[in-house]
């Protein structure tokens, strides 16, 4: 059983070592910031627009 587990820590231990796993971490970090602030700019300005447009609707009737 012993055997069976060897590739794998070896595996693990290549994943470790392995730098360019972080910069794939660092960059998902950065979108998902950018996510965050993409998708709150958006439902700030949509609920802005929103009042604006019924503001003139009701302005014009």
């Amino acid at each position: 059983m012993q055997k069976a587990r060897e590739p794998v820590a070896r595996l693990l231990q290549q994943f470790w070592k392995d730098e360019r796993g972080q910069d794939i971490a660092e960059y998902a970090v950065m979108l998902a910031v950018i996510l965050v602030i993409v998708v709150g700019t958006i439902r700030l300005i949509g609920s802005n627009a929103n009042n604006v447009f019924s503001q003139v609707g009701s302005a014009i009737q």
